[in-house]
């Protein structure tokens, strides 16, 4: 059992010193909690940058939405689109907790002051990108994710638990359609490779920076924001996901892909971090694209905003008449 503790109930050194021990004790921090003002500042921007994310990574899906083969697998992407809006409501709201409004920070997307992940910039040309962002993208969101479950902050770690279930039945329909399509024609066969390729190198660098270039990760440990590095959680998505490849019958385009026994893991080529820090810089293939649309639709939603306003303010004044 956790106390919740006030700034006006102790000293800096001895609010800090609690903090600490909660910490170390693996215990939650919660939105009344004292926090120094760097992890809180951490927490809004790791939040927001996984809200952009969600939100932003319909997008790309949402564009084969209308070119479906077939009304099951209309229905299925539909139910998935909808699932990443709901991701990123949970998680402006776990934003909220920290004293900050979601419209500021979607503010500061449109505005290019806040980041989302970089593998939501390359287009999704052929309805195999579909399956392989299934089997590959979310496969590599649920390395990182499952362990946010535990982090520190409260909010954050109930939010991740329902959307990490549902990212883990995206991954299974992902890979579902590309065995589908692997037992279909050669032409069929041939996207999913030709997908697999596009795919492969941007899904390892979804996971940041190596370690060592990775200004905030020794930080977000210390703080038990984050429960493993970088480069660990990429070991973990490349040794998952060589057997799937396997199974399915494509090929990862890595050269030097190959099964280590003396380390228990596999090797695997370095990406192009240029191209990494290319498309966080905005040259990516359709960064311009992805932030003109969330700006128009956030411009073009502003009277809908305005009117669930006025209707809850219509609605609490005849509640209060009525009491």
């Amino acid at each position: 059992m956790t106390t919740t503790v006030r700034a006006d109930q102790l000293g800096d050194a001895e609010l800090q010193r609690h903090f600490d021990e909660r910490i170390a004790h693996d215990q939650r921090i919660e939105p009344r909690d004292w926090m120094p003002e760097g992890y809180r500042k951490t927490l809004v921007r790791q939040i927001a940058q996984h809200a952009h994310s969600e939100i932003i990574g319909m997008q790309p899906e949402g564009n084969w939405l209308t070119r479906t083969p077939s009304l099951r697998r209309k229905a299925i992407l539909l139910a998935k689109v909808q699932d990443e809006a709901g991701h990123g409501l949970y998680l402006y709201s776990a934003a909220e907790t920290l004293g900050v409004d979601r419209a500021e920070l979607t503010e500061k997307l449109i505005d290019r002051r806040q980041k989302y992940s970089s593998i939501f910039n390359y287009p999704t040309l052929t309805f195999a990108d579909i399956g392989v962002i299934g089997w590959l993208v979310d496969g590599a969101a649920i390395c990182n994710q499952v362990p946010l479950c535990r982090s520190s902050f409260g909010p954050y770690a109930r939010a991740m638990v329902r959307i990490c279930k549902e990212e883990s039945f995206h991954q299974r329909q992902g890979y579902e359609l590309l065995m589908t399509m692997m037992r279909g024609t050669a032409e069929q066969r041939e996207m999913v490779q030709e997908a697999t390729d596009r795919w492969w190198w941007p899904s390892l660098m979804m996971f940041g920076p190596p370690d060592a270039d990775s200004p905030n990760t020794q930080q977000s440990m210390a703080w038990r924001i984050k429960r493993h590095t970088n480069d660990e959680l990429r070991q973990k998505f490349v040794d998952m996901t060589v057997p799937q490849a396997e199974a399915l019958g494509v090929t990862l385009p890595d050269p030097e892909l190959r099964w280590n026994a003396e380390r228990g893991h596999y090797d695997f080529g370095e990406p192009d971090w240029s191209e990494l820090k290319r498309v966080i810089g905005g040259g990516g293939p359709c960064n311009e694209q992805r932030l003109a649309r969330r700006r128009a639709a956030h411009e073009e939603g502003q009277w809908v905003r305005e009117a669930a306003a006025a209707h809850a303010a219509k609605q609490a004044a005849r509640e209060e008449v009525a009491r």
